[in-house]
C-alpha cells in the first residue's frame, strides 16, 4: 500500500504523468511494478479495487440543507438582557439636547 500511495503522490506532482493518456500511464505503472489495484484503476477507470487496497470505508454524510442544524433551543447567552442596537430617537415633543 505504501508504494501505491507514493505512486499516487508522484502522479499528482508530475504533470506529465497526471495528464498522460491512460495507456501510457498504465504502461509506466506496469514497468514500475505498481499494485494490481492501481493498474486496474488506470487501465479500466475503476477505482473500487484501489479503494479496497487503501482501506476506504464509505461514510454517509447528510448534505441536505433542509435538515437544519443541531442547535438546541435554549436561553440566549446574554443573561436575558436585550440591548437595542441603537439608542432611541427623541420624539418631537421632547426638547433636543443642548437647546
Amino acid at each position: 500500500m505504501t508504494d501505491t500511495i507514493e505512486w499516487l503522490e508522484t502522479i499528482g506532482k508530475n504533470a506529465n504523468l497526471r495528464h498522460a493518456p491512460a495507456e501510457e500511464l498504465a504502461h509506466t505503472l506496469e514497468e514500475a511494478g505498481a499494485s494490481e489495484a492501481l493498474k486496474a484503476a488506470v487501465k479500466f477507470e475503476d477505482s473500487s479495487r484501489l479503494s479496497t487496497e487503501l482501506g476506504n470505508k464509505p461514510m454517509k454524510v447528510d448534505h441536505n440543507p433542509h435538515t437544519g442544524g443541531h442547535e438546541e433551543e435554549g436561553p440566549d447567552h446574554d443573561d436575558g438582557q436585550d440591548a437595542p442596537s441603537q439608542p432611541p430617537k427623541p420624539t418631537p415633543s421632547e426638547p433636543s439636547p443642548g437647546k
